[in-house]
């Protein structure tokens, strides 16, 4: 009601619900969400943290929605978790529109902690206009079904991104991740690094597309997905693409997927080390660029802590 001038001109504006049903599904059932607006040149020193907690006493749909306005030549920093307090099933299906200022500088962490029966479904639109940067990372840890979509519109030059995402699945966990960065205009940069770390029967998908308009030139794009399968029966599917209709850009994109180097294991343990220590400390050397892209300390730790219980589970304690 006090930003309603905010909520007018942004909300179900950016997020396609024409197009996506499940946008569409989220905007029919609004009711409940957040605002976060923040005025042209402040700077926000402390995370603003956006909690969505599932109680998973009964089988249920939520549809959680975030209106995120950064004014001009703003900064901050946003958290938005995702967590359960039982595990059983339910569908969480959140929309997010990202409007950062002309300038501002917006880093944004989603972290998601669901049930593992649990189905989590994740639309983000970002609109990036001049010399606006946003950062984010994705950490996927719960859900027995994930997927998340990521789509970001670069309007105005000098605009920068760069999109990092770590996803952890085990049993028959499936995460799919789909991200496009669309370069409607030249002197655009982005930076794409998603990892997984697979076990069990899990699966992923990641699938990547840069598109590069008519005379959007001096784009400079880099894209890489890789993923690290701890065990036989995981699979790891992933697609980078390529939409440029601009010759004058600097393009890249690549992906990889295997097992832990047994020549690198053995020089480990010839050096002193267990088995054991030398898969910790491999796994956790692979996704250390991940982690370590998060700004704010005490995520960074917390996910960290989160991350290396998760691989004792798997590889066993050091």
């Amino acid at each position: 009601r006090s930003s309603s001038d905010i909520v007018q001109e942004h909300l179900a504006r950016h997020a396609d619900y024409q197009a996506n049903p499940f946008v569409a599904l989220n905007t029919a059932f609004m009711h409940d969400g957040a605002l976060v607006s923040i005025p042209d040149g402040a700077i926000v020193e402390e995370p603003i943290h956006l909690l969505f907690i599932s109680t998973g006493k009964q089988e249920t749909v939520s549809n959680p929605r975030i209106l995120l306005v950064t004014g001009k030549d703003s900064s901050a920093t946003v958290i938005e978790s995702y967590a359960t307090l039982a595990q059983n099933r339910y569908f969480t299906n959140s929309v997010t529109e990202v409007l950062p200022g002309p300038g501002a500088a917006l880093r944004y962490y989603k972290v998601q902690q669901q049930s593992d029966k649990a189905f989590h479904i994740t639309n983000t639109r970002v609109v990036m206009p001049r010399d606006a940067s946003f950062s984010s990372v994705n950490i996927d840890l719960g859900g027995r079904l994930t997927r998340n979509n990521l789509d970001v519109l670069m309007t105005g030059e000098g605009a920068s991104v760069n999109l990092t995402g770590l996803y952890m699945p085990t049993g028959v966990q499936h995460v799919d991740n789909q991200v496009i960065v669309d370069h409607a205009v030249g002197h655009t940069t982005a930076r794409e690094l998603y990892k997984g770390i697979l076990n069990g029967k899990s699966r992923s998908v990641f699938h990547g597309s840069i598109i590069v308009r008519e005379k959007a030139v001096k784009v400079d794009a880099i894209q890489e997905d890789k993923n690290l399968l701890l065990s036989d029966g995981a699979e790891a599917d992933t697609k980078p693409a390529f939409w440029i209709y601009c010759d004058d850009v600097k393009c890249a994109h690549g992906a990889a997927c295997g097992q832990i180097d047994e020549d690198v294991l053995f020089y480990l343990r010839s050096r002193g080390l267990s088995d054991t220590a030398a898969r910790h400390l491999l796994v956790q050397g692979f996704v250390a660029d991940i982690i370590g892209s998060i700004r704010y300390e005490p995520l960074r730790v917390k996910i960290n802590a989160l991350v290396k219980a998760r691989l004792a589970r798997w590889l066993g304690a050091e």
